[in-house]
């Protein structure tokens, strides 16, 4: 999924995050590394959202590739908001796509990639089907 193709699509999910004064680095922008603690704030207030299960003792999500391409700094104080995309369903992984802009002016993008999230059976260490709840919202 391009930026251009995931900036027409309605977001699965968007966050709005404030920027901390400790996420900056010593350039005075936010740390490259935040913008993944950043993502995985996303994600998981969208998988709290859902109707019904998307993880339990014998299937969990588990980063599996990550994508970002840095197009901008975040700088302090701000806002950003944190839209998620549906790149790809697969049998037993996800591909979400992102975009950070900015929380005022959508057309302020300061990043964008995806994420492969692949529900795993922690106890076999192997992959298992996408619940049914993940995969009825990542569709609708």
């Amino acid at each position: 999924m391009t930026n251009d193709s995931a900036a027409t699509q309605t977001p699965l999910y968007t966050a709005a995050i404030s920027v901390r004064w400790r996420d900056l680095d010593a350039f005075n922008h936010v740390n490259n590394s935040t913008y993944l603690t950043y993502l995985e704030e996303a994600r998981v207030q969208w998988l709290q959202r859902l109707p019904g299960s998307w993880s339990d003792e014998h299937a969990m999500p588990v980063m599996a590739a990550s994508t970002l391409n840095y197009r901008l700094p975040i700088e302090w104080p701000g806002n950003v908001h944190i839209e998620l995309y549906c790149a790809r369903l697969g049998n037993s992984s996800m591909t979400v796509a992102h975009r950070i802009v900015d929380a005022t002016d959508s057309s302020k993008l300061y990043c964008d990639g995806h994420v492969v999230m692949v529900w795993m059976d922690p106890a076999r260490g192997k992959s298992v089907a996408l619940p049914q709840a993940l995969r009825d919202a990542a569709s609708a």
